[in-house]
């Protein structure tokens, strides 16, 4: 994941766009975009060799702003109010419900 990332620009540290190869050092800041958030990390060591995914959080502070992931959640509202995600466009069924709801409302109104 992370060469793809660097490849397509969704990689920065220090405010310059990362190539895969990028050696990073002691207090370098990471900019990774994912899923719409742009999350923001300082390298806080190197370690000497590989670790699990668990030790990670030794060797970096996430400084990742809480409004980040508050925008995040605004648009996933967005986007559920229209339709739920899978149904596509309306079928013919669902166009024909829809018309017939409309005149319904108007006819409605008229008799009013």
């Amino acid at each position: 994941m992370g060469t793809t990332a660097c490849k397509k620009g969704q990689v920065k540290i220090n405010g310059q766009l990362a190539k895969p190869g990028r050696e990073v050092y002691p207090m370098d800041k990471i900019v990774v975009r994912k899923n719409q958030i742009d999350y923001q990390l300082t390298v806080l060591d190197i370690p000497k060799s590989r670790v699990g995914a668990k030790l990670v959080d030794i060797y970096r502070k996430d400084t990742t702003p809480k409004e980040a992931f508050e925008h995040d959640e605004l648009l996933q509202y967005a986007k559920n109010y229209y339709r739920k995600k899978g149904e596509g466009r309306p079928t013919k069924k669902d166009r024909r419900e829809i018309s017939d709801y409309v005149e319904n409302s108007y006819d409605d109104s008229e008799e009013e």
